[in-house]
């Protein structure tokens, strides 16, 4: 047991603050509370768009909090839901911003994009890029 807790939790504490830091950090804004609505919005409009067995495959390298958040509210029976425009996409992911606007979408976006690539194997973000038209592609980095 670690001093606050169990260790696996305290550790998944950690590694949450620590996306959502980078995120934070790669977007600019200097507002964490954002940058968490940011990272889950893009999660979910992420997971939606996947097949059960991709979106699980995904999830299983991502830290236990940040897997957590990734699957809240999903109804797989609703999924996968095809996007086929980078427009498309985006305004999923600004739902979670309607009284406040985030300026450049996409650059956000790409902001959490860059942070799964920091995080996920490479191999496993090329299934999740596949996955998606080419129009959205331009979304991740190259």
């Amino acid at each position: 047991m670690s001093a606050l807790g169990l260790k696996i939790i305290d550790e998944s504490v950690q590694q949450a603050n620590i996306w959502v830091n980078d995120v934070d950090y790669r977007t600019g804004w200097s507002d964490k509370q954002r940058a968490y609505r940011l990272l889950r919005a893009v999660l979910h409009a992420l997971r939606d768009h996947l097949s059960v067995d991709e979106a699980a495959q995904l999830a299983a390298q991502m830290p236990m909090l940040i897997r957590g958040l990734f699957y809240e509210g999903w109804d797989p029976s609703r999924t996968p839901v095809i996007e086929r425009s980078r427009a498309g996409f985006v305004a999923r992911v600004q739902e979670a911003f309607s009284g406040d606007p985030m300026g450049d979408a996409e650059d956000a976006i790409g902001a959490v994009f860059d942070t799964l690539d920091s995080r996920i194997s490479p191999g496993e973000m090329a299934h999740v890029r596949k996955s998606f038209a080419k129009d959205i592609r331009k979304l991740f980095a190259e």
